[in-house]
């Protein structure tokens, strides 16, 4: 269970990375979205999973291997902003989140719309 702490720290971590992401998708020009759907803080505050949802879904693999790239300034970024707040800025490990598209899929298939209708 999350303690109130986690949460808090989740939820800021949170706000700036989607804060950051927005202005770097605006910035490149291209019509991308880029959302960060929910952060899990571990009990230590020590490690962040961020999970991102990229639409369109042809770019997220390329967009994903970028922001593994630059996990050290995304972090560095995460310290400026809540440097007053926390003792040890967290590790960041950024996944993929599908849930959007799964839930599509399923719909699809119970509509009888999918690759694999059931018959």
């Amino acid at each position: 269970m999350e303690s109130n702490r986690q949460r808090k720290v989740a939820q800021l971590i949170q706000e700036d990375l989607a804060e950051l992401f927005r202005k770097q998708a605006a910035d490149a020009g291209q019509s991308l979205l880029i959302t960060v759907s929910g952060v899990r803080v571990t009990a230590d505050l020590g490690i962040a999973k961020v999970y991102m949802s990229i639409f369109p879904p042809e770019l997220r693999k390329n967009i994903m291997k970028e922001i593994e790239g630059n996990k050290a300034a995304y972090r560095n970024y995460i310290g400026q902003k809540m440097a007053k707040q926390v003792r040890v800025i967290p590790h960041l490990n950024f996944y993929l989140d599908t849930t959007l598209d799964d839930a599509e899929r399923i719909e699809k298939e119970l509509k009888g719309e999918g690759d694999n209708p059931v018959l």
